[in-house]
This record gives structure tokens, C-alpha cells and sequence, in this order.
């Protein structure tokens, strides 16, 4: 059953000198940005999953393959923007009947993921079909602070399309 798509959350909270986050729908980011972006070692080393070169056909599939989300569930990633500039993607998508919430972004605006973070949790609070989110993150990721500080809690290891994710699980109703 098709539900109608979810609106983007809008960044209300005042960041002296910082740039104004705006979320919109992957399709309307040039390809190229997102091949550099998923191309660049620094965020290769987090994506086990990411076993190939992408290359403009793969970001092509890739950009379909979200936007199906979006058709099949009412929600989906959404790119994210940095005063109107492409600075990454993430966002919720259905993983065993859960809501994964996943982040992936650029390596100029790693310090922007609380930030991003804060705002796509707010959407979810807001949201009756998230009682809760999940996060997958690759065992490389040793820094998890973050997660703890908003209240993840530990889940233990599972296995993904064939890579082993540290699963962490965030109420949100």
C-alpha cells in the first residue's frame, strides 16, 4: 500500500554561523556530486556494503532504488544540503520491519551529523509509524558516543546483506 510521501523536516533551530540544513529528494542531486561523494576513501572505509567502484551507472541505481522506498513505504533517504550545497544522504528505510535511520556524509560536513541527526529524529518523534528507530553502523565506527548521548541502546551484532553491523535501537514515541 502506497502512503503519501513525508515532507522533509525544516531546520528551525537558530545555528549562529552555522548553515541553514535543508533535506530534499535524492533525484534532484547532480550525479557526479554523489559518484565524488561515494567515492571518497574517507567514507568508503565506513560502508562495507559499498564493494564496487561508484561509478555514474551505480549512483543511477542507487538514486532509483531510494526513490522506490519512498513509493513502497511513504518515506525514505533524502539528500542533505548545507546552505543549498549537497553535503550528503541518509534517512529512514524499512530493515526487517524496522525503521533504520542511516547517515552518510561527505567528509567536509562529518562535524553536521548531529545536527542532521537532531532534525530526521525530530521527523520521527512526529511520525506514529516510528515507535522506534534502529541504527546500523559497521564495526569500524568506534566512536559511539553520540548514539548513547541520545539514548540508543545497544542491540548486540547482526548480520546485513552479508557484513556484520553494531545494531543500536532509539524509542522515539
Amino acid at each position: 500500500m502506497t502512503r503519501p510521501l513525508a515532507q522533509p523536516p525544516a531546520d528551525t533551530a537558530p545555528h549562529p554561523g552555522g548553515p541553514v540544513i535543508t533535506f530534499a529528494r535524492l533525484p534532484a542531486i547532480d550525479p557526479d556530486l554523489l559518484v565524488a561523494h561515494m567515492s571518497d576513501p574517507r567514507v568508503i572505509a565506513h560502508l562495507p556494503l559499498l564493494t564496487d567502484p561508484f561509478d555514474a551507472a551505480m549512483a543511477a541505481r542507487f538514486v532509483a532504488a531510494k526513490e522506490a522506498c519512498w513509493l513502497r513505504d511513504g518515506l525514505g533517504h533524502w539528500a542533505f544540503l548545507a546552505d543549498g550545497q549537497y553535503v550528503g544522504w541518509g534517512g529512514f528505510q524499512k530493515e526487517d520491519g524496522e525503521w533504520d535511520f542511516g547517515l552518510v556524509l561527505t567528509g567536509d560536513a562529518f562535524g553536521l551529523g548531529r545536527r542532521i541527526t537532531a532534525q530526521a529524529l525530530d521527523f520521527a518523534r512526529r511520525d506514529a509509524r516510528m515507535p522506534y528507530v534502529t541504527f546500523l553502523l559497521p564495526p569500524s565506527r568506534r566512536h559511539l558516543g553520540a548514539l548513547r548521548r541520545l539514548g540508543a541502546q545497544p542491540m548486540g551484532r547482526v548480520v546485513h546483506d552479508g557484513q556484520e553491523f553494531l545494531k543500536f535501537r532509539l524509542d522515539t514515541a
